[in-house]
């Protein structure tokens, strides 16, 4: 088989995405799979998805939630093909060709990975839901041809392929159990290991609208998983190159670490205010990130 399509689900209702991929799937006659493993939904998802028993090659279902990491190693046990492609629960397909350009790719290139791409909503939503669809429109919805010149760091896990011997020999870290940078330490690891990874554009529609204060939340994670990363991982090298453990680094040389701290303590709740009203730039929620990141680092 040539490919197998790798869905995560936590706590999301993914029968139109199912229902898409498979449709596509029939009226192209293509050789792929779909599998599902659910990372201990609440029981109301369960019950919305568990038809799709039916309807996919395999639906897992995990007795507790192991985390973004270790259920996208998980799928090498269940996989049948020579590629996986991974889909978040959250997305949407908006091309009727959407699988059949990546079979295409694979037939044509060759390649070991590559990326598709994210797109959101054009169109702006309420100011609740401000901040995340800024992130995603500023900092993660980029075209193809900036892709292409940063290729490793404008990868993201959202909607790729890999081919499974590469998935074996370069899994996902699984001690970032948290929500944060899984996507950019998998990516470093394929750089240090000299693994291309290349980029189409074959985006997904990412369907899931998140609440500033959601998104503020998962910010934090990322900041907490990043600070257990510095401290645990050997690989001093592969983290240096993430810009917040970068900027971190430097406050530590010249010995700003004291006063970000105390400038970070006194403006937080202004600066999470307006990070919660969602109409602020973005260096906003950098200098809020990199607060985080100092008190985590400093939590015994």
């Amino acid at each position: 088989m040539k490919l197998s399509i790798c869905i995560p689900v936590y706590n999301f209702d993914v029968n139109d995405l199912v229902k898409g991929l498979q449709n596509q799937i029939v009226s192209n006659e293509l050789d792929a799979e779909i599998i599902l493993i659910d990372d201990h939904s609440k029981t109301e998802f369960i019950n919305i998805n568990k038809n799709l028993e039916k309807t996919v090659s395999q639906f897992v279902f995990l007795d507790k939630n192991i985390g973004r990491s270790k259920i996208r190693n998980l799928f090498l046990n269940y996989s049948q093909s020579e590629y996986l492609l991974f889909l978040d629960c959250d997305g949407k397909i908006i091309s009727p060709d959407f699988l059949k350009n990546y079979i295409d790719f694979i037939i044509t290139k060759n390649p070991d990975v590559v990326f598709g791409g994210r797109k959101v909503s054009d169109v702006k939503p309420s100011s609740e839901f401000g901040l995340r669809w800024k992130f995603a429109v500023e900092r993660e919805n980029l075209p193809l041809k900036r892709r292409l010149k940063s290729p490793y760091l404008d990868f993201q896990t959202n909607n790729f392929i890999v081919k499974k011997n590469i998935l074996k020999e370069n899994p996902f870290n699984e001690t970032i159990t948290q929500y944060g940078y899984e996507d950019l330490i998998f990516a470093k690891d394929l750089f240090k290991n000299k693994i291309f990874i290349d980029h189409i554009d074959n985006p997904i529609f990412n369907n899931d609208v998140e609440t500033n204060e959601v998104f503020l939340s998962k910010a934090d994670q990322s900041a907490k998983s990043l600070s257990q990363l510095i401290k645990s991982d050997k690989d001093v090298e592969r983290i240096s190159k993430i810009k917040l453990a970068q900027a971190y680094s430097q406050l530590k040389k010249t010995g700003g670490i004291f006063l970000y701290r105390l400038i970070y303590t006194l403006s937080k709740p202004y600066v999470q205010k307006k990070l919660l009203e969602g109409n602020i730039s973005l260096k906003a929620l950098d200098f809020y990130k990199l607060g985080q990141l100092i008190y985590y680092m400093n939590k015994k």
